[in-house]
């Protein structure tokens, strides 16, 4: 039987990351780096608005980047429509990001949309595009949902209980509702199905705990934890399964998701766990080989120099906790090679981490 997704919600109110303002051209987004301690909204106006955005992660998750970037190409061409104007947009967006191959996927899809029409033509279809994209990673997720939860199914029947762990923050919140990989744990959890989540906190960005933010938000059962208690967990049988998203899969099967992801795949194959990625179609590249070729992003030292946070009076703040001047690595991703991953789970349903199982689930990839 097939069970109807619910909406994400924020205090009870149906919630999506982003939505084009109702009176301007203006679109308006939850600024992630706010959460999980304030939850407001901010308002992109211009395009350097939403590379900022971008950047600097108030939006981030790659569906959910490459429907900003979207709505970023729209925000510059209702200024400027010339085709310098879309060149330049299309490069400054992107710039932001390296790794999150839905970034560029959605920026070629409305250069090819937007370049044959006339200038005069392109701030209403590139708005209207944007929306059409928004829409799309609506509808894939919550496919990516109802396929997971075909997967998931057994181990509810298995063990009575499904101990799930995850890794960063896949859910709505890093699209546009749904999520990718917290969407088949939305529709285990909507279909009455006992479920409980190890929520890795994931650091230094600590998205982990926009993952327990928006499970407290739909209720599902969850327990925060430090990365490095991961590998216990799962040699103590306490996981039955790990679901992660994805920022670009190559053509073999290799993922690259955040960064940390690489050790819950080792810990789960020695442990005999069941290691799944979902993510849409958007998150392939099938021009990219193998994960050796996927760029990584170093982002900048003081992500781990200093801690963000509130203090005992409940004022944000931040500590450094290192000093300025020590020297630091932030890769933000890794790569999981195809062997460690059990399926990729896709709007169009599961398949084998390898060439032949994503080109059987995307056969007209062999054309392009």
């Amino acid at each position: 039987m097939a069970v109807k997704l619910l909406s994400m919600k924020v205090n009870n109110t149906p919630t999506r990351t982003l939505r084009p303002a109702a009176d301007i051209r203006a679109l308006d987004i939850i600024d992630q780096t706010a959460l999980p301690h304030d939850y407001r909204s901010l308002r992109l106006s211009t395009l350097d608005d939403a590379a900022h955005a971008i950047r600097s992660m108030q939006v981030r998750g790659a569906p959910l980047i490459g429907v900003t970037a979207a709505y970023g190409v729209a925000l510059a061409l209702a200024d400027d429509s010339r085709d310098g104007a879309l060149s330049a947009a299309i490069a400054t967006l992107g710039a932001t990001r390296p790794t999150a191959v839905n970034l560029h996927w959605a920026l070629a899809r409305m250069a090819a949309h937007l370049s044959p029409l006339t200038p005069g033509e392109r701030a209403d279809a590139a708005w209207l595009e944007a929306g059409v994209i928004a829409e799309e990673d609506v509808v894939q997720c919550r496919c990516i949902g109802e396929h997971g939860l075909a997967l998931l199914r057994p181990l509810a029947e298995k063990y009575g209980r499904i101990e799930i762990m995850t890794h960063c923050n896949a859910g709505w919140l890093a699209t546009v509702d749904y999520g990718t990989a917290l969407a088949p744990i939305y529709a285990v959890f909507d279909s009455g199905l006992s479920i409980h989540v190890w929520v890795s906190e994931t650091r230094p960005r600590n998205q982990g705990l926009l993952t327990a933010w928006e499970l407290k938000q739909h209720g599902v059962p969850y327990t925060l934890i430090t990365d490095n208690a991961a590998g216990l967990l799962l040699a103590r049988g306490a996981v039955n399964a790990v679901i992660v998203g994805a920022d670009r899969i190559a053509a073999n099967g290799d993922v690259a998701n955040k960064v940390g992801t690489y050790l819950k795949a080792l810990a789960a194959h020695a442990a005999g766990v069941p290691f799944y990625v979902a993510a849409p179609r958007s998150s392939i590249d099938f021009a990219c080989a193998s994960g050796e070729q996927i760029p990584i992003e170093e982002r900048c030292g003081d992500e781990v120099r200093v801690v963000h946070g509130l203090d005992a009076s409940g004022n944000s703040g931040a500590i450094r906790q290192l000093p300025a001047d020590q020297n630091v690595a932030n890769p933000a991703f890794d790569i999981t090679v195809a062997g460690l991953v059990t399926a990729i789970i896709t709007e169009r349903g599961s398949c084998p981490a390898s060439v032949t199982g994503l080109r059987e689930l995307y056969p007209e990839a062999n054309d392009a």
